[in-house]
């Protein structure tokens, strides 16, 4: 017996933007990322600052 039916080819699906409470998260991703960037970069400048301060001694 063979079988006859045919499938149609399989549409990509189609997301909505992600919403939290009826607003878009993306923005506030982007403004996440930034702040956390910006924290890491003053943190690594404030390790840098403490070695310097510290290699001045020898």
């Amino acid at each position: 017996m063979t079988d006859t039916t045919t499938s149609a080819p399989a549409r990509p699906a189609v997301h909505a933007p992600t919403t939290d409470a009826g607003h878009r998260t993306d923005r506030r991703v982007w403004i996440r990322a930034t702040v956390y960037i910006a924290a890491t970069h003053a943190f690594a400048g404030f390790v840098i600052l403490l070695f310097e301060l510290g290699g001045r001694g020898h």
